[in-house]
């Protein structure tokens, strides 16, 4: 069979998933404008686009194995596709366009969160070796999509103008409609042998799963608390403006990111995952350090940046990790640890921030509490090679 079709079918699917994540907060300031939606409204898109991703992630535990993951992965493309679309049109048409805007983020970010949580088992389950390595491949792409999507959008609006923003959705949504047939005639397999899985209940009561819950977490909280303030070390280091900074901060991240994806994607079959996330976990730390206590803006982007590096295997490694110890675990496995990510990083920017806001909105001083996450982080790491190597000599 040709599972190289497969592959290219998920790599577009975290595309896809990057699209619909870092398009429409490009064109919040132009929603204010056009459709005289107030700021503190337009702040809800990125609420209701989460929290629906978090549902879609929680449901899926319970029923894509009933429906079936082929219907479910076209689902998502199709969800995309016409969210991004109504995105286009919808603001136009209702009577209300903010109403728009949130339908078809509540849309898309269905087709996200079914992306989400089938394209890891669906590449995990393919007869590959090296499977750690074609994981973090697979997750750089989520990286390079929303770097694509920033500075191609950014021409686009440079070239054609940011009045002609809808043309630009529907050529976005040529990608997942595209990408349908694809899912459409791979083939896949399911995670899990007999095709169920493990029970809720049953993963919850393994150790391992749980340590892999709160390394997801901590993941997702380091990952998007320094994430959330790439845009002010950027304007501040490099004297950008806020919207330049918006742009170059975001992007960096991403970068580096998806070198670190890519490098092990590449490499990964000569390095030993855990020591590379322990690694990770410590150089994380120490960026989280930099960027807090240094005076120098320069050093602090410098400490933004690499964090980037640094967290961007914890993700698609703590997956591999816990599939590789719980070839069972099945679809419950990934929507539960995909939802621990996506947890993560909606309570560490609100923790960073609140305690930021508490400090006479000192950003520095927010960051140093975000310590905390990539601390825990590399404890939970040691924790988890012990519990790998413990088994190895068993």
């Amino acid at each position: 069979m040709n599972y190289r079709k497969t592959l290219i079918a998920c790599y577009l699917g975290f595309v896809t998933q990057a699209i619909t994540a870092n398009f429409a907060p490009l064109l919040f300031l132009t929603f204010h404008n056009v459709y005289n939606i107030p700021l503190g409204k337009i702040a809800l898109i990125s609420s209701v686009f989460f929290i629906t991703q978090l549902i879609v992630d929680i449901l899926c535990a319970k029923f894509a194995d009933r429906i079936g993951y082929r219907r479910c992965v076209v689902g998502s493309q199709l969800f995309s596709a016409a969210g991004l679309l109504g995105l286009a049109f919808l603001p136009q048409i209702m009577p209300d366009p903010f109403m728009g805007i949130i339908i078809s983020t509540i849309v898309y970010a269905v087709g996200s969160g079914l992306t989400e949580v089938l394209v890891s088992p669906i590449v995990e389950s393919c007869p590959f070796e090296h499977k750690e390595a074609a994981m973090s491949l697979l997750h750089s792409f989520y990286c390079w999509g929303s770097v694509g999507v920033i500075l191609l959008s950014t021409v686009f609006f440079s070239v054609f103008g940011i009045g002609n923003w809808k043309w630009l959705a529907c050529i976005w949504a040529i990608i997942p409609l595209y990408n349908m047939f694809n899912f459409s005639t791979c083939p896949i397999e399911h995670p899990a042998e007999d095709g169920q899985g493990m029970s809720i209940e049953n993963l919850l009561k393994t150790p391992v799963f749980i340590i892999s819950i709160l390394l997801m977490i901590c993941a997702g909280a380091s990952e998007l608390s320094m994430a959330q303030w790439a845009s002010a070390f950027a304007e501040s280091a490099l004297d950008l403006s806020k919207a330049m900074g918006d742009i170059a901060g975001p992007c960096l991240l991403a970068v580096t990111m998806g070198i670190s994806r890519s490098l092990y994607g590449k490499y990964g079959d000569r390095l030993d995952l855990i020591k590379f996330m322990i690694g990770s976990g410590m150089l994380c730390l120490i960026c989280y350090l930099v960027a807090s206590l240094s005076d120098i803006p320069m050093l602090g982007l410098a400490g933004c940046i690499i964090c980037g590096f640094s967290v961007g295997i914890m993700w698609p490694g703590t997956i591999s990790i816990c599939s590789g110890k719980m070839p069972s675990g099945g679809t419950a496995m990934f929507a539960l640890l995909a939802m621990a990510g996506d947890l993560g990083g909606a309570i560490g920017p609100g923790i960073v921030g609140n305690i930021s806001q508490s400090a006479g909105d000192d950003i520095r001083k927010g960051v140093l509490a975000g310590c905390i996450f990539p601390l825990v982080l590399v404890i939970l790491t040691f924790v988890i090679s012990k519990n790998v190597n413990k088994n190895r000599q068993e």
